[in-house]
């Protein structure tokens, strides 16, 4: 009973919400770096408003981030400290090729996540890569318009291979697309995908017709990921949590069980190897064209994930009544708010069980095992006199989680293969470019107009979660 002896306990970051060096050893841009922060982050985050490069008068937090880049080695200690089994990390596409569609890729680019791999093994860290963690060469959304472009997926294709091939025997657990989901709700910060200018049909196709090829070079990189080194193992990655009914009338049921279907669709593709037929259907319904290349299908059904993953913050509530209820927010989705539950600072409703419910829902419809690979608290942190924080809060709300989850694993027979807590250090917020809103074990002197240290300092959290890991999840209050 409990976890797993070999549970991996450990903690995630992204990129380009953690190294920053943006133009540092021939680094491209990338779509990620060119989200600024303030009022306009969400009309660019959702395609509305075009930005090419960077223009004046904006803050690019992303351009210095943490500067984890250089100071990966002193963070992988503090891991190490902690007893983390893994480090989720992503790879900047940019920097092993600087444009995208090269054929050589840049040896510097290489070289640096080498060193990253290398110092996790030092301190037996098993790195969990994400290839693409939203990151779209920006050469790529201009040159050919991303992954709207049949020839995003060779391009991608050359990228997977040359990290597989370059780091064999250093990392074994893959994960393709971050919450590929977000495609179809956040088209240029997910893609790098501008569809404002297109009629709402054909921005539908185009949306679609971009997932599809995501979708065949997410087969693609599986199958090149197990032809090069058998060891490897490669999960698909989706925004999860789960919809409830906001009543039990049937429409506010149906309704919300067609909401789960859109957000199960990509993983429905990656695990079972073909379209469901509820998407096919919709296609046929409302008259969009996704054009299938020769091998596509045999590509997709011979090549599923070995596992599943997903990032899990919140639930949401369905209803077909506009005027049910106020509406919260919570990782780019709005939603009624849910009565029966408190919520954070930025109005993400908190529901421990919600993770347990999902956990029971990805393997009644998967059977793959499944890993929780973000799941946190973003909060205002505040050092005390000292320059301590005593983050109770954040250890209540982990605590409560993983108490849910190890009763998905005791009490529901569900297979998890681990637990990465999000922004296990301090990042930049993907939602909202902000340090403000905090969700790591370890604080960095850093606000969100880039003004900081960049000191690293240990939060209450930190012991808290060394002592779990310790535990193996069993002493959690």
């Amino acid at each position: 009973m409990g976890f797993p002896k070999k549970f991996l306990w450990g903690g995630a970051t992204a990129a380009n919400q953690y190294e920053g060096a943006y133009n540092v050893d021939g680094r491209g841009l990338a779509n990620v770096d060119l989200l600024p922060t303030g009022e306009d982050r969400r009309a660019v985050v959702f395609g509305e408003k075009k930005m090419f490069n960077f223009e004046d008068g904006y803050f690019y937090p992303a351009q210095n981030a943490i500067d984890g880049y250089h100071r990966y080695k002193e963070d992988i200690a503090l891991f190490a400290e902690m007893g983390f089994k893994t480090y989720r990390m992503s790879i900047s596409w940019t920097r092993i090729f600087p444009k995208g569609d090269e054929t050589e890729p840049n040896e510097k680019g290489l070289q640096y996540y080498e060193d990253v791999f290398k110092e996790c093994q030092k301190y037996g860290i098993e790195p969990l890569v994400t290839i693409s963690h939203f990151d779209t060469p920006m050469y790529l959304v201009e040159k050919y318009g991303s992954w709207r472009n049949r020839k995003m997926v060779d391009f991608f294709e050359n990228y997977c291979r040359t990290v597989f091939t370059r780091y064999k025997g250093l990392v074994k657990y893959w994960l393709v697309f971050n919450e590929i989901n977000m495609m179809l709700h956040a088209s240029f910060m997910a893609a790098g995908l501008y569809v404002e200018d297109l009629e709402e049909k054909e921005a539908k196709r185009v949306k679609f017709q971009a997932a599809h090829h995501e979708l065949v070079a997410n087969a693609l990189a599986v199958k090149l990921a197990h032809e090069i080194d058998p060891e490897n193992q490669v999960g698909c990655m989706l925004a999860g949590g789960k919809h409830y009914p906001y009543s039990c009338d049937p429409e506010d049921v149906i309704f919300s069980l067609l909401r789960d279907r859109e957000d199960y669709f990509f993983s429905d593709v990656q695990a079972r190897g073909e379209y469901p037929t509820y998407m096919l259907k919709k296609f046929e319904n409302e008259g969009i064209d996704v054009r299938f290349e020769e091998g596509d299908t045999e590509l997709l059904k011979e090549n599923t994930v070995d596992f599943i993953s997903f990032s899990y913050y919140l639930t949401r509530i369905g209803t077909v009544n506009p005027k049910a209820a106020e509406e919260t927010t919570g990782n780019i989705f709005n939603s009624v708010k849910n009565p029966y539950l408190p919520s954070s600072e930025w109005g993400w409703q908190i529901d421990p069980v919600g993770l347990r419910v999902t956990l029971i829902e990805l393997y009644d419809r998967y059977q793959k095992p499944l890993f929780v690979v973000e799941n946190g608290l973003g909060a205002s942190d505040t050092p005390d006199e000292n320059g301590y924080i005593e983050d109770d809060y954040r250890i209540e709300y982990m605590a409560n989680h993983i108490k849910e989850m190890k009763k998905a694993i005791d009490i529901d027979g569900v297979p998890v293969m681990g637990y990465t807590m999000w922004g296990c250090i301090d990042i930049v917020s993907a939602g909202s470019g902000e340090m403000k809103k905090r969700y790591g074990f370890i604080y960095v002197d850093r606000d969100n107009e880039g003004n900081g240290t960049l000191q690293r300092t240990k939060k209450k959290s930190f012991d808290w979660y060394k002592h779990v890991i310790e535990t193996n999840g069993e002493e959690l209050d």
